[in-house]
């Protein structure tokens, strides 16, 4: 065959685009496994982040489960097939939870800031109302503006507010030209004021999804104060009345 003829030019081209195609389909499937394995291991590390628990095997401090609108859990469900697609997962009404051993939770946050996506990780107390610490990131907001909610300057703000104010859930706001609620408030970006409402409607209506579980939690946690000097008095008088 004239190797100068556009029959053989074409047929070449042709042989090459398949050959490559190959070889990268054949990268991507071999590299796949790792690249799951790696966003896995950043999700779990940004988990243990929100709870300032870096040094925790993931494994043996978290318990992760899905809650439904009820606050109940629903089985059966990948925790982290789900956060692939929060905005999904929450409009089927499915909710994970991160709960660590030492009774503090941490609950994914999902939202849109200026110029697309933002997410993040909210870490609660054990009163499931005090903000332990948050890890927020995001896809394209404006570097020096924006972008600053993904700095560990910017998220300790955070850490110590309350999202309830008595029975009521407040969430926590960012408030342009300053922080006036101390509990519930944090400075909004200078700058960045359509990152800032976004961040607060993510908070807002992320955590709103959570309230059944979280309200459980508290009034369990309130029960289980107000009975226990009971027990404890009660145990007293039994040991009393053994001997």
């Amino acid at each position: 065959m004239d190797k100068n003829s556009n029959k053989y030019i074409i047929l070449y081209a042709t042989v090459m685009v398949v050959i490559v195609a190959t070889l990268l389909a054949c990268a991507a499937l071999g590299l796949q496994k790792r690249q799951y394995e790696n966003e896995l291991n950043e999700k779990k590390q940004a988990i243990l982040a929100s709870l300032s628990a870096s040094t925790e095997n993931y494994d043996e401090f978290i318990e992760a489960y899905v809650v439904d609108g009820k606050g109940e859990r629903v089985e059966g469900e990948d925790v982290f097939a789900l956060l692939n697609d929060l905005p999904g997962a929450y409009a089927a009404g499915k909710y994970p939870v991160f709960e660590a051993r030492d009774g503090r939770m941490v609950l994914p946050v999902t939202g849109r800031g200026l110029w697309g996506p933002i997410w993040g990780y909210v870490a609660l107390e054990k009163d499931m109302a005090t903000l332990a610490g948050i890890i927020m990131a995001h896809k394209g907001e404006t570097p020096g503006l924006g972008a600053e909610i993904a700095t560990p300057k910017y998220q300790a703000r955070f850490v110590g507010k309350s999202i309830f104010e008595g029975d009521d859930f407040v969430s926590v706001t960012l408030r342009k030209g300053g922080a006036k609620d101390p509990a519930h408030e944090v400075d909004a970006i200078s700058g960045g004021t359509k990152t800032s409402d976004g961040v607060t409607a993510m908070l807002r209506n992320s955590l709103g999804n959570y309230l059944p579980l979280l309200e459980a939690k508290r009034s369990a946690a309130a029960a289980e104060e107000v009975f226990e000097p009971v027990r404890e008095e009660s145990n007293d008088v039994n040991e009393g009345n053994n001997e």
